[in-house]
C-alpha cells in the first residue's frame, strides 16, 4: 500500500536520534527496508548497509546489501550481532508478533550497538480523537487492514526495550503530525512545545550492552 516509502519525517527522526548521539560507522541494518529510502538520508554515514524485506523493490539503490525474508518468520538469515544499528522503521505493526521481533532485531544489534523502532504514534491528538469517535486508531482504521495489524503504543515499546535489557533507552517524535479533520500539519511551534500529541509517528532507540545470556524477560520463566 505504501509501495515501500513512508514518510521523509519519519525519516528525519530517525536521522536526528542518531545524529544526536554520534552514531556513525559499522553495520547498519535496514529491517522491512522497502524502498531502501532511509538509505537517502543515513547510507554515506555507515561502512555497510544491510536491508531486509519480504520483497525486493524495483527502485532499491544498488549500494543496499539486500536480504529477501518474510518478518513473520522469527529469525532472519544474518548471524548474531551483526549490526552496529539495527532499525525497523514502519515495520513492527506489520507483524502478528512484534515481541518475537523485537527479540529477534536484539539478536541483530551486537553489543554496544543501537537498536531503533519507529511505528505509529498511537497517543497523538489525531489518533485519539479518531478512536475517541471511530473506535480505531487513526493508522489502524479498516482502509490499513491487513497491512497494518498490531497498533503499540509507547508503553509498549519501552516493556519489549526492558525486557531485551535495553540501555540509555528514549523515545522521541517525528515532529510532523496532522491537525484534526484538516489536510494541514501542526505549526513547527506548537509542536515543540506539544511533541507527543502533535507528532504521527514515534521512535524508540536504546542500546544493547548485555550479552543474550544475561537477559531475563517473562519468555523466559
Amino acid at each position: 500500500m505504501s509501495l515501500g516509502i513512508s514518510s521523509p519525517a519519519i525519516y528525519e527522526m530517525v536521522a536526528r536520534a542518531l545524529s544526536a548521539r554520534g552514531v556513525r560507522g559499522g553495520a547498519f541494518l535496514d529491517i522491512g527496508c522497502g524502498c531502501g529510502q532511509l538509505w537517502q538520508y543515513l547510507g554515506r554515514h555507515f561502512d555497510e548497509y544491510i536491508g531486509v524485506d519480504a520483497v525486493r523493490y524495483e527502485d532499491l539503490p544498488q549500494g543496499i546489501d539486500f536480504h529477501r525474508h518474510d518478518l513473520h518468520c522469527d529469525r532472519m538469515p544474518l548471524p548474531c550481532g551483526i549490526g552496529d544499528v539495527v532499525a525497523a522503521v514502519e515495520t513492527i505493526e506489520h507483524l502478528e508478533n512484534p515481541r518475537a521481533f523485537f527479540r529477534e532485531l536484539l539478536r541483530l544489534t551486537k553489543r554496544g550497538g543501537w537498536l531503533l523502532v519507529t511505528t505509529p504514534n498511537q497517543l497523538s491528538l489525531l489518533s485519539l480523537l479518531t478512536l475517541a469517535f471511530k473506535h480505531q486508531f487513526n493508522a489502524f482504521q479498516e482502509v490499513h487492514y491487513p497491512a497494518h495489524l498490531t497498533a503499540l503504543l509507547e508503553v509498549d515499546l519501552r516493556r519489549m526495550a526492558a525486557e531485551c535489557g535495553l540501555q540509555e533507552v528514549a523515545v522521541e517524535y517525528s515532529r510532523q503530525g496532522r491537525i484534526v479533520f484538516t489536510g494541514r500539519h501542526y505549526p513547527q511551534l506548537l509542536v515543540k512545545s506539544f511533541p507527543r500529541s502533535c507528532s504521527d509517528n514515534l521512535l524508540l532507540i536504546g542500546k544493547r550492552l548485555a550479552e543474550p545470556a544475561e537477559m531475563i524477560g517473562p519468555w523466559q520463566t
